[in-house]
């Protein structure tokens, strides 16, 4: 039965995608379905497109092994992010009426300067989308036998189709009726194991004193890859176009504004799930945790241990949840192609050819997240890797732009330079403390200390544009 309703739940999402498309009639409809999301929408699919491979598969094994110091640093931490963004930076950029994050770039400091971070945006991107490319592959191989490198291409074409056909409005709606499944088969799933154990109490009883810390064990390592992984997905994050493009994708600023703070108890509390999920299973079955790092631990169980509705409704979530990831990081680099690459160097190019050209860049974008997926299949690894490089390059020139008037191009350039070069350094280096510290502070400091040594003629007038109401 599982063999038949996964193809069928597919072609559903597919169906959804080549429905959507109706509504794409230009390239804003494309990349922010026409600005009219409503904060119902912008929550979910910021949930949805965060709430993936790494969730569903990735954490909820580092939960079993650290406990909640992982709770912490993998799901609080995301919770977080889009809370910050909310209050903080969704209404002034909101206000600028923007497409992508090198836009601000643009507007801010300069056209080079724009370029530049794009291309950092979008190589951050395929290894996050190779992240859930990989957890797909895995589920094929669970449920059909595929072997995971003929999985990862097959992932990458559905997720392909539908991004390109639908864009934004196709992201949109498979985001909301993915949603509803991904809750219902948690929950469900949840629910069944909590029949063969008791409750959670036999399950917590277990485990030592240790893992109900929310901090880490009290050594330099320990501490210096918490606040690395912490860092990555509440601090690295905060610049991602995924985030903006549908902060800019709302009908309003408050509607971004609501829909972020849903996005964000949405992700804390659902990612929640499948973490005591896995705990559970590890409980009942230990010997999951020795198969892929204990990656596969929550589907092993339900393919060996769960009758068939339960796989079914199971399998059908979790494929919702990593689609719905895959799709809107899928698109949001195309739209950085488009709109900061394209767009900015051919000025007269027409609606039709751009919205065209974008498409294809979803195609390009696929091809390059399958070759990282090919490379690593860390699932974890694969996204702090990608949050990384916008942590030490993009995080202090966006913020420092935004908020400090004196904020300069060259003082930009040096923490974009500086925090590259000394977060490879370190890299290389091996040092003790994670190479991504060093190199957010040392991006920070360079473009504070840049803006004093050479600051711009005069204060910038986007800081009257982002106080307008």
């Amino acid at each position: 039965m599982v063999y038949i309703f996964i193809p069928i739940y597919i072609s559903i999402n597919l169906l959804i995608g080549f429905w959507a498309s109706k509504r794409v009639k230009n390239t804003s409809d494309f990349t922010l379905a026409g600005k009219n999301l409503s904060s119902a929408f912008v929550g979910v699919t910021l949930f949805a497109t965060w709430f993936g491979s790494s969730q569903i598969m990735g954490n909820p094994s580092y939960f079993v092994m650290d406990g909640f110091s992982a709770f912490m640093t993998l799901c609080v931490a995301g919770g977080l992010c889009f809370a910050i963004v909310g209050l903080f930076y969704a209404r002034k950029l909101y206000r600028l009426n923007l497409v992508t994050v090198g836009d601000f770039f643009k507007r801010r400091f300069s056209k080079q300067m724009d370029v530049t971070i794009s291309i950092l945006l979008i190589f951050s991107y395929p290894p996050w989308i190779a992240a859930q490319l990989v957890a797909l592959s895995f589920l094929f191989e669970s449920i059909f036998g595929m072997p995971v490198n003929f999985g990862i291409v097959l992932a990458a074409v559905i997720v392909m189709f539908y991004t390109y056909i639908g864009g934004m409005w196709a992201v949109s709606y498979t985001d909301m009726v993915q949603s509803v499944l991904i809750l219902a088969g948690m929950i469900y799933l949840f629910y069944t194991l909590m029949q063969e154990t008791g409750g959670m109490a036999p399950v917590f009883e277990s485990k030592p004193d240790s893992f109900f810390s929310l901090f880490p064990k009290n050594t330099i390592n320990g501490w210096s890859d918490y606040l690395a992984v912490f860092l990555a997905y509440s601090v690295g994050a905060i610049p991602a176009q995924e985030i903006y493009q549908r902060i800019f994708s709302a009908k309003s600023s408050r509607a971004a504004i609501s829909g972020l703070y849903l996005g964000s108890f949405l992700l804390i509390f659902i990612s929640t799930i499948p973490m005591l999920i896995a705990i559970t299973a590890a409980y009942l079955h230990p010997e999951l945790m020795d198969i892929n790092g204990g990656q596969n631990i929550i589907p092993m169980t339900v393919s060996a241990f769960s009758s068939v509705p339960v796989q079914i409704l199971f399998f059908g979530a979790l494929i919702s949840a990593i689609l719905s990831t895959s799709s809107g990081a899928m698109l949001a680099p195309a739209t950085i192609v488009g709109e900061n690459l394209i767009k900015t160097n051919f000025p007269q190019i027409t609606d039709r050819r751009l919205l065209l050209f974008t498409r294809l860049s979803v195609v390009l974008i696929a091809a390059i997240s399958c070759g990282f997926a090919f490379i690593n299949s860390d699932i974890v690894q694969l996204v702090v890797i990608s949050l990384s490089l916008i942590m030490v390059c993009v995080f202090a020139p966006f913020t420092f732009g935004i908020f400090w008037q004196k904020s300069s191009i060259f003082g930009a350039w040096a923490a974009i330079i500086l925090g590259a070069a000394i977060f490879l350094g370190c890299l290389l280096a091996e040092t003790t403390i994670d190479p991504t510290i060093y190199g957010l502070i040392g991006s920070c400091v360079a473009m504070y200390v840049g803006s004093l040594i050479k600051p711009d003629p005069e204060i910038h007038p986007i800081y009257s544009e982002m106080k307008k109401r």
